[in-house]
């Protein structure tokens, strides 16, 4: 937990939530806003057991999954996300009776955004986590906008766009995720958003399953090795890459078994260490090939765990050398707390009774109230 402001603001207090593709942990802060500037109080990070890890990894995986352990899975988030808000609570000194809402992301199990019955799980139950905090929660953010024939995601660039656009100047958000997005922010006021691909899921994948480690602490692993031509041309021969935004993804696409069966078209062996390094360069690819089919923004900034991987800061910098590359931090929000903020602030808007126009990201065909009110 981290203490970093203690002084206690007139608008009300939220406090958003989201465990992201990787599956590592929940982040979970405390902010007030003046306007739509956040002013972060404390935040809490929640490492995922590994038996929970495990268990939403299974039902990613799309098969042979039982309505009891989906179920059971859905109450054990809750009550995971839960300890995270009380520990946060209590690390802060602040009482439950401060808190206007939680703005809760859950956690993703898959992500369907396209055909007749288009849908977007989140787990988490949030009856259990308005039960055992107290607080009123907001969920579900995802499906009143899949509704209104949008993708459900990325959502964070609504706050990018509150926040990071400047009228002078044209930038990119670069979020680094399990999944990478990124957020155009033209100076002219225009902006729009979309899922470029995998961001860290496949490089945690193997490194998992080769060190069993969560995931490549810096890039190091990965900037060890050689990355290897034919199998990064087998990876970004997706047909996902060519698609037209608005798109979205998830794990239920970029999965270890996408990986192992790219891997499987080869001719030859190639080592662990320069197929990390190739995982490496995909996510580099996959980003910057999506913004020069665009523009090149005069400023990149990254947030999300991949700010943390520098090697991939590193090769988007070189990929990018007409950009100036810095993370989140240098327009005042950590880069690991940016989207966190954000679902509290979206808390904060459906609270409200206002309504966000996602149009631009996701494609839908009005603004929207997103996510459902579970009162304490």
């Amino acid at each position: 937990m981290a203490l970093i402001n203690t002084a206690m603001p007139d608008n009300g207090l939220y406090i958003g939530l989201i465990s992201g593709t990787s599956v590592d942990g929940v982040d979970s802060i405390l902010v007030s806003f003046e306007g739509n500037k956040p002013n972060i109080l404390a935040t809490h990070f929640e490492e995922s057991s590994l038996d929970l890890r495990e268990s939403v990894l299974s039902l990613c995986e799309g098969s042979n999954i039982s309505l009891s352990r989906l179920d059971q899975t859905d109450v054990a988030i809750g009550i995971w996300f839960a300890k995270a808000v009380n520990k946060l609570l209590e690390s802060a000194n602040i009482s439950a009776d401060k808190i206007r809402a939680i703005g809760s992301h859950g956690q993703t199990i898959w992500h369907h955004p396209t055909g007749d019955n288009a849908f977007s799980l989140q787990i988490g139950n949030p009856n259990y986590l308005a039960q055992l905090t107290g607080i009123t929660t907001i969920a579900d953010f995802r499906q009143r906008d899949i509704a209104a024939n949008g993708q459900g995601a990325p959502l964070a660039p609504l706050f990018h766009r509150e926040v990071f656009q400047n009228k002078f100047i044209d930038r990119a958000i670069i979020n680094i995720g399990g999944i990478a997005n990124v957020t155009i922010l033209s100076a002219n006021g225009s902006c729009f958003a979309f899922d470029t691909g995998p961001g860290n899921v496949l490089m945690d994948y193997w490194i998992g399953k080769n060190h069993q480690q969560r995931f490549d602490q810096k890039g190091n692993w990965a900037a060890g090795g050689n990355s290897d031509k034919e199998l990064l041309g087998y990876l970004l021969d997706d047909p996902y890459f060519a698609l037209k935004p608005p798109k979205s993804t998830g794990r239920e696409l970029f999965s270890g078994a996408w990986l192992e069966r790219k891997m499987g078209k080869l001719g030859k062996s190639i080592t662990a260490i320069d197929v990390q390094a190739t995982l490496a360069d995909c996510t580099v690819s996959s980003i910057t090939n999506a913004l020069s089919g665009i523009c090149w923004p005069q400023e990149i900034f990254i947030c999300g765990g991949g700010a943390h991987n520098d090697l991939l800061v590193d090769k988007i910098a070189y990929s990018a050398p007409q950009a100036k590359i810095a993370t989140t931090e240098k327009l005042g929000i950590d880069p690991d707390w940016v989207e966190a903020i954000a679902f509290a602030w979206m808390a904060k808007k459906t609270l409200a009774g206002e309504a966000v126009d996602t149009s631009p990201f996701t494609g839908a065909n009005k603004p929207l109230i997103l996510g459902g009110i579970y009162k304490a």
